[in-house]
């Protein structure tokens, strides 16, 4: 576990260099125009739902170890043609390579991370990876800002240089990890391979808890570099530093935050946990509408939209230790890589679809866009209380494992029958 906590933070270490320099670096320092540096954003997302499904089976069939292993690779070769590619088609091979191994690692990292855990310990591990990504972006972006120069292509180079150099680490450590044995789809008989989409399709609980992961991301982290910045600078008159600092806030309340509300978030339901997340998250965009359509001053504007990041913050730090286990407690055995690709490929179409629809929203129309984001953020709460009628008493109070219930025999009962 301590190795795949250090993968996660190296993996991150190594995408916070580039991923908030990549726009510049191809439309103004290799000269390729907005248009180019466009479609290699896309070509990440488009990338990423191309391989998610595949993904699945391939972590279910070969275990999720392997699979990494392959992800890094081919992700190390994408930063490294990247940085040295100078025209249209080698940038977008290179961001496709690239967008999807960064997108396999998720769902391989997240299974390693479920058969190396308990019950008992995986709100905890969940939570570690998160604070440890988190931690990664902001410090490895720190670093990336200071080494760029956007007179030179050599900078950007070196930067493509260092994400792969850490990509490649990455395989050395993964590499003498031994994982427990844990069921694959391979030792089980062949109609369950066959209908592993099907019986994923067929978990109403897992269902909704996809669309309620769609929603969340959505409406959260869509918005983050899009819709909300858009809105801040147009709308409520944020300059780009404040934005910075927008962004840093965030970051440092996950930093900050994440083993504090850990321990309040142990013991309380999750649904519940959940629901409480689209009420924080309303008060963020309440607090998002003051900044660009309130009467204060700028200095008032400034520290709400401030705010509004924060709060961001304090509910994706009540996720990681909810969301993640909830997945896997969901997934039948052997079947935990299937379900964290689908829940994957969830966040990537949100990712996708939250820019498109929220930046040109929230750059021209901020009452409107606020008031569609609010009732986004309402809208959590009321699924996440619908999700928590389908759940098992055992997957929404995951400490009942423990309890004289369990050891009864009754609340295991409860789960098969799910």
């Amino acid at each position: 576990m301590r190795r795949i906590h250090v993968g996660n933070a190296l993996s991150a270490f190594g995408l916070g260099f580039t991923v908030p320099y990549l726009y510049v670096y191809v439309a103004q320092v290799r000269g390729l125009g907005a248009v180019t540096a466009g479609l290699v954003l896309a070509v990440f997302a488009v990338a990423a739902l191309i391989v998610l499904p595949f993904a699945g089976r391939a972590i279910v069939r070969r275990g999720p170890l392997p699979v990494l292993l392959a992800a890094l690779v081919t992700a190390a070769l994408g930063a490294l043609s990247l940085g040295l590619a100078g025209n249209a088609t080698a940038v977008l091979l290179s961001a496709a390579a690239l967008g999807a191994g960064q997108a396999v690692m998720q769902p391989a990292l997240a299974t390693m991370i479920v058969d190396c855990s308990t019950a008992d310990t995986r709100s905890r591990a969940f939570a570690t990876q998160f604070f440890l990504q988190n931690l990664g972006l902001g410090v490895g972006g720190l670093i990336g800002g200071h080494l760029v120069d956007t007179t030179q292509v050599s900078s950007f180079t070196l930067l493509f240089a260092i994400e792969a150099a850490m990509f490649l680490l990455l395989v050395v450590v993964m590499a003498t990890v031994r994982m427990p044995h844990a069921p694959r789809l391979a030792d089980l008989p062949a109609e369950s391979a066959k209908g592993s989409w099907k019986q994923l399709l067929g978990n109403r609980a897992m269902v909704q808890l996809c669309v309620l992961g769609f929603v969340l991301f959505f409406a959260c982290y869509g918005q983050f570099e899009s819709g909300l910045s858009a809105y801040g600078v147009e709308a409520a008159g944020i300059s780009t530093s404040a934005l910075g600092t927008a962004l840093a806030a965030n970051t440092l309340m996950i930093v900050v935050a994440q083993f504090a509300v850990l321990k309040f978030v142990e013991r309380r339901r999750r649904s519940r946990v959940i629901a409480g997340v689209g009420l924080i998250w309303a008060v963020a965009w309440v607090a998002a509408g003051y900044a660009g359509l309130g009467h204060g001053s700028q200095e008032m504007a400034t520290a709400a939209f401030v705010s509004t990041y924060a709060l961001f913050g304090l509910g994706e730090a009540m996720l990681s230790p909810t969301v993640a286990p909830l997945v896997a407690d969901l997934a039948p055995e052997g079947m935990a890589g299937q379900y964290n690709s689908a829940f994957a490929l969830v966040k990537q179409l949100a990712l996708a679809v939250g820019p498109a629809v929220g930046g040109p929203m929230g750059a021209s129309l901020p009452a409107p866009y606020i008031v569609t984001f609010l009732l986004f953020s309402l809208g959590i709460t009321v699924l996440a209380l619908r999700l928590g009628r389908r759940l098992t008493a055992v997957q929404d109070r995951p400490w009942l494992r423990t309890s004289r219930v369990v050891a009864r025999g009754e609340a295991p009962a409860q789960s098969l029958a799910a």
